[in-house]
């Protein structure tokens, strides 16, 4: 069964802002094409089955995010259909969904119930968030007092306890001590043995080719490769060492 499918995919993001939102609006209403855009994704289409484990590589700007923030319906496609069949955790951004001025326990408790968790569902997982991120002693602390450290602990303890079928990482593991770091990786590995389907950004290309069987190689917001793992890492690396030098 497919868990993620993309169908002709498109987005593109407005350069202006301002005076212009509300021309921008009508425009996309009725269709119009829009010079002032900005296309991150451009006519994408793949599948990626249940239990699969995905890397997604290219250069900075090629659509990375872009493509996670659409799984995750953080942000609507301009055109073409996006599948998701499954709960969904994500690792996009340090602190995503978070609110500063919330405890970690009122954040734990607000991120189970936008993910459909009955208060008691969410009591019976909150101790495990909080072993696996470590922050007993400032579980009731505002996360505005949190490092960036302590703030990927929990966030990484809320994606992997609460039960996900889909887990995307976007480079968050760059972020943290080497301890946690380790312990995260193993985290990943158990949910990949478990059968859930994974779906990676990084430029840690030796951890891709460990967690990941599969790839996606994204270039100015077009798909030019889907494959086994070590042949689009292999083919990404080396057209950027046989790039032409400005």
């Amino acid at each position: 069964m497919n868990v993620i499918e993309f169908k002709n995919v498109s987005k593109s993001f407005h350069r202006a802002v301002g005076k212009e939102l509300l021309r921008h609006y009508l425009e996309d209403l009725m269709g119009k094409a829009d010079h002032d855009s900005f296309h991150a994704l451009k006519n994408i289409s793949f599948s990626i089955r249940d239990g699969e484990s995905v890397a997604v590589v290219g250069d900075n700007g090629a659509g990375k995010s872009t493509l996670l923030s659409l799984v995750t319906r953080l942000a609507p496609p301009s055109s073409g259909d996006v599948i998701i069949n499954g709960r969904v955790a994500a690792l996009l951004e340090l602190g995503a969904g978070f609110h500063p001025d919330l405890t970690a326990r009122e954040n734990v408790r607000l991120n189970a119930s936008l993910l459909g968790f009955w208060r008691k569902q969410a009591s019976d997982l909150f101790e495990s968030i909080v072993d696996f991120s470590e922050l007993h002693n400032f579980i009731d602390e505002p996360l505005r007092t949190y490092s960036n450290g302590m703030m990927l602990r929990l966030a990484f303890a809320v994606a992997v306890n609460l039960d996900p079928q889909i887990l995307l990482i976007d480079e968050i593991l760059a972020v943290g001590d080497q301890q946690f770091q380790a312990k995260c990786m193993d985290k990943i590995f158990e949910i990949r043995n478990q059968g859930r389907t994974t779906l990676c950004v990084s430029h840690a290309f030796s951890t891709l080719q460990t967690l990941c069987t599969r790839a996606l190689w994204l270039d100015h917001g077009q798909l030019v490769m889907d494959g086994p793992v070590r042949d689009v890492v292999q083919a990404y690396k080396g057209r950027a060492l046989h790039a032409p030098k400005e």
